[in-house]
């Protein structure tokens, strides 16, 4: 079997109708479109009209905000995957840890805007991280744990609740 001469089996495809061609065609005259009225005509476009009522998406309050063109998208890091990393010996626990170094190690693929650590799961091992961004939860688990974590986020949350733990 050659690529051009690959075929659908017979009968699994349907020919398109040509309609508007003559009253023999079968589909002359209206071409399938009933009698009159602007949905028989070309270029409608009345999906939300309610006949002159005001409609729907109108009537209703608007609400909220979206912040996506300018959101910032993290790498998420677990406490549990680091320790994993460490205890694999792909980290150096007595080497400071940077995102660069969570990316040579495979934890983290792309690094976005930065690199977010995230409370889940065990740290046992005492190490410094630079990072951008840590959960209230993984801050306090580096300090038990015996190392140190610096900030370099933008972000105001982050940049106060480091102010407040004197990280």
């Amino acid at each position: 079997m050659k690529l051009n001469e690959l075929r659908d089996n017979a009968g699994a495809t349907k020919g398109r109708m040509r309609v508007g061609r003559g009253m023999g065609s079968g589909k002359g005259k209206t071409a399938g479109r009933g009698q009159k009225g602007q949905k028989s005509r070309t270029g409608v476009a009345i999906k939300g009209f309610e006949g002159g009522q005001m409609p729907l998406y109108r009537r209703l309050p608007k609400r909220g905000f979206s912040n996506a063109p300018f959101r910032k998208t993290f790498a998420e890091v677990n406490l549990g995957r680091l320790q994993k990393a460490i205890d694999a010996g792909t980290l150096d626990a007595g080497q400071p840890i940077d995102e660069a170094a969570l990316q040579a190690a495979g934890l983290v693929g792309r690094l976005y805007d930065g690199v977010r650590l995230l409370g889940t799961g065990v740290l046992t091992t005492a190490v410094t991280l630079t990072v951008t961004g840590a959960s209230a939860k993984a801050r306090t688990a580096v300090a038990e744990a015996g190392g140190s974590l610096t900030l370099t986020g933008v972000g105001r949350a982050d940049a106060a609740a480091a102010e407040g733990a004197g990280a």
